[in-house]
């Protein structure tokens, strides 16, 4: 027997496209959205640089992905006072282009990132 509900939700994700313009804002940025993802039981499960467009055209050189448990708590991160408290300093430090996305109920999670010491760089 399992101790999931029967109909639990499918996660939620938070995807970020990033050029950074001003690496020290940057870093002050990153350092306080830990806390903003951790009541919202946010994950990084992914931080890369670019190395290759395959196809079409791409602005940016960062990604980040953050899975949450459902989209409502993407949202709700996304406006909670404390991540709109840190958004003048993340538009100060950087292009970035935020991007909320569901899954498919039965698309199964991708493999985490969990206790590899990676830290979102939206």
């Amino acid at each position: 027997m399992t101790d999931q509900p029967a109909t639990s939700r499918p996660p939620g994700y938070a995807i970020g496209h990033i050029t950074v313009r001003d690496p020290a804002k940057w870093q002050e940025y990153c350092s306080g959205v830990p806390a903003t993802l951790r009541p919202f039981g946010g994950e990084v499960v992914f931080r890369g640089v670019l190395r290759q467009v395959f196809h079409g055209d791409h602005a940016h050189a960062n990604t980040v992905v953050i899975r949450f448990p459902d989209v409502a708590a993407v949202s709700a991160w996304h406006g909670s006072e404390a991540y709109q408290a840190l958004i003048p300093l993340r538009n100060e430090a950087a292009d970035v282009t935020l991007l909320g996305f569901d899954t498919p109920a039965n698309t199964p999670p991708p493999q985490s990132l969990s206790g590899t010491n990676h830290e979102p760089r939206l």
